[in-house]
């Protein structure tokens, strides 16, 4: 417990608020610490205003150290934790249903000491359930729910950078557009069971892109249930889902998203001869694939049925079509099982991207 001495009616001091930080980075740290003058509000703010870099710095020394739980505490005991972060303070005390947890902040402490020590990872821990404050809500049988708190805290975090500055700088963009990223993402992973099809664990490793590996580390810093079974199976949930996205890639690697003929249906179906644009049409359907608009390596009747149901985005007229070629495109697909139905909604920006499995 940090020894705190708070004398109101002082004039505003920021090196009050510098000395608080510095105690709460050598507390994570784990070195000897003294007592500390607990600093207001307006000292805190006169840091900011001073040297918000020089407070961010303490910061990202207390959330990447070993004693990081302890170094959070004292932020909280000192009064700093309010002031900068009323977001995350505001945790504290908030039940969220579980019997394991007292509160969200002592979750949101755990999930932080267990996720792999690098910024973006441990930031993105602290702010990960913010938006549980906002989006609480308890069903008649009592069961507590936060529908589309990761949404709600992404905002949350974008109005808080927008207060702070903390990642402002030019070197701090990747930092800030991951942290952002793992917040509004950070509960697709443990959404995951084995009724996802090959083309949903395509669709999810390509949406969560170069963050995957990130976005995998903090779903295992997530999962602190103190049941050692329930979190057995969670930790296993994430090693199938990250063997079946390696698996797919490897095979995806050798195999081309197109199947071989899907060429020459295209021709029939739209009465083209060997040209450059059945090159483009093929290449605008590798784009769709990319895209999520329909999956890859099915039947080239499905290719066909796409290209004659978007002819306008391809460049064709479906008027000009070969009727008989088109009918015979959906008996095929039809007779083989495939659902002719396809998507046509591309792949959501993620600035506000839904946090549903794929």
């Amino acid at each position: 417990m940090t020894n705190v001495t708070i004398e109101p009616a002082k004039p505003a001091k920021a090196d009050r608020a510098f000395d608080a930080f510095e105690h709460a980075a050598q507390r994570a740290e784990g070195r000897s610490v003294g007592s500390v003058e607990g600093a207001s509000l307006e000292d805190v703010r006169a840091a900011i205003d001073l040297d918000r870099f020089r407070v961010r710095s303490a910061l990202d020394r207390v959330i990447v150290s070993e004693g990081c739980e302890d170094g959070l505490d004292d932020l909280a005991e000192t009064g700093c934790l309010q002031v900068v972060f009323p977001e995350v303070h505001a945790m504290i005390g908030f039940g969220d249903g579980e019997w394991r947890h007292k509160d969200v902040w002592k979750h949101t402490k755990q999930v932080v000491r267990q996720a792999e020590s690098r910024l973006e990872i441990r930031w993105s821990a602290l702010f990960h359930d913010i938006g549980k404050i906002k989006t609480r809500s308890i069903a008649p049988d009592g069961t507590v729910h936060f529908l589309g708190h990761a949404e709600v805290g992404t905002r949350m975090f974008d109005k808080l950078e927008r207060r702070l500055a903390f990642f402002s700088r030019s070197d701090d963009e990747a930092l800030r557009r991951t942290v952002r990223f793992l917040i509004l993402h950070h509960l697709r992973a443990n959404q995951y069971d084995r009724g996802w099809t090959d083309s949903a664990v395509r669709r999810f490793a390509r949406e969560m892109g170069p963050h995957l590996h990130d976005l995998f580390c903090l779903s295992r810093a997530d999962i602190t249930t103190k049941r050692p079974e329930k979190k057995r199976r969670g930790l296993s949930q994430l090693d199938e889902l990250q063997d079946r996205i390696a698996v797919l890639a490897a095979e995806d690697a050798k195999l081309p998203p197109l199947p071989s003929g899907v060429g020459n249906a295209i021709m029939a179906a739209f009465g083209l001869k060997p040209s450059r644009r059945v090159g483009e049409i093929k290449f605008a359907l590798e784009r769709a694939i990319e895209a999520g608009a329909l999956e890859e390596r099915l039947p080239s009747a499905a290719y066909v049925l796409f290209a004659y149901d978007h002819a306008q985005d391809f460049g064709l007229s479906a008027h000009d079509a070969n009727l008989g070629a088109i009918e015979a495109a959906r008996h095929e697909l039809a007779h083989a099982g495939y659902d002719a139905r396809f998507e046509a909604d591309a792949v959501l920006d993620d600035t506000e991207q839904p946090c549903g499995a794929p």
